[in-house]
């Protein structure tokens, strides 16, 4: 029996949330710019170890809560089981697509760690499809590349129901930074090499948001053909990705937290006015304004879809980020995450 251990890690977009599923409407409208974001793996993920099987996709997982699920075992019916909203869902969409192209394969899958935050857009379902390719690959390989993982991926994950771009599924090229560009269903992908270490706090700000709301209201403005929304997911965000790609290769952690707190600027001006509900935002705003953030860190902003969900900052150095989030757990309740790049 083939075993093997298998790591992979959330997704964190630096700069560009959202451009990926706009960068798709090209595929309707050639009048809609190409979507740019730059994303980095972080050191947190999904740990498992995958066994081949005579046939089916059988799983068991660490839940929220931390207890460990009962094995379940999937034969058939898979799609329903993507589709259900259970917490297996996105395994199963994704073994779904898999076995339609690759029938008669068996994978036993345990999913047995994960320090990687849930709903907190960081990609941690976009990392459970990854993983599914990825052991199906490795267990009978496949050969698959990190494109076509990903690929199964994301079409694993709109079996059940997610609006999600093609952004989430970059968690496969792991944690060296990467500008993705989406130009309809083509994304092409450049790795980014830094000039100097970047030291990043991540902050899981220990509240609520709706990412499918979020996804809903957005897609809805931008397919309408709201300026606002085009112009900040099109020239602005060019600019600013094309900017911060120089920043991040001459190593000027300064510049990045400028064009950090200009990207929020802008979502606040030009793209939460769409969807008040939830990007409104007020702990991340409050963590945003926060006297210690000016002390210790060049600049910070939301992550993924936003909302009151997770935030980053670009961090002065080693010391200052571990101060600040020392600081911001005390004065907020939050957990905090290192990243260096």
């Amino acid at each position: 029996m083939k075993k093997i251990d298998l790591f992979i890690p959330g997704r964190l977009c630096l700069f560009g949330e959202h451009s990926d599923w706009a960068g798709e409407q090209r595929k309707f409208d050639k009048t809609v710019m190409t979507g740019k974001c730059i994303i980095a793996g972080t050191d947190q993920g999904i740990y498992a170890t995958a066994k081949t099987a005579s046939e089916g996709f059988h799983i068991s997982q660490i839940l929220p809560d931390g207890s460990i699920s009962r094995e379940h075992s999937y034969f058939d019916r898979l799609d329903e089981v993507a589709a259900s909203g259970i917490f297996d869902s996105y395994a199963a969409g994704t073994a779904s697509i898999i076995l339609k192209k690759y029938p008669n394969l068996g994978l036993r899958l345990n999913i047995n760690k994960r320090d990687l935050p849930l709903k907190k857009g960081l990609s941690s379902s976009a990392a459970t499809c990854v993983l599914v390719a990825r052991a199906f690959s490795r267990i009978h390989d496949l050969n698959l590349s990190e494109e076509e993982e990903m690929e199964f991926a994301y079409r694993g994950e709109l079996l059940t129901g997610s609006l999600c771009g093609r952004m989430d599924q970059a968690c496969a090229y792991g944690k060296n930074p990467v500008l993705l560009t989406f130009d309809g269903d083509e994304m092409m992908a450049e790795p980014l090499s830094t000039g100097e270490p970047l030291y990043f706090l991540i902050v899981d700000l220990k509240s609520e948001k709706n990412t499918r709301r979020i996804l809903e209201d957005l897609n809805t403005s931008f397919t309408s053909g709201n300026t606002m929304i085009r112009q900040a997911l099109g020239v602005k965000n060019h600019r600013i990705t094309g900017e911060a790609c120089r920043a991040i290769k001459n190593g000027n952690p300064k510049q990045l937290g400028k064009l950090m707190k200009e990207a929020q600027a802008i979502f606040d001006q030009m793209i939460a006015p769409l969807c008040p509900s939830e990007l409104t935002a007020p702990k991340l705003h409050q963590v945003l304004r926060n006297e210690a953030v000016e002390n210790l860190a060049w600049g910070g902003k939301g992550v993924g879809s936003q909302g009151d969900g997770t935030a980053q900052f670009i961090c002065k150095g080693k010391k200052e980020r571990n101060q600040l989030g020392s600081l911001l757990q005390n004065d907020f309740g939050v957990f905090c995450y290192n990243l260096a790049l």
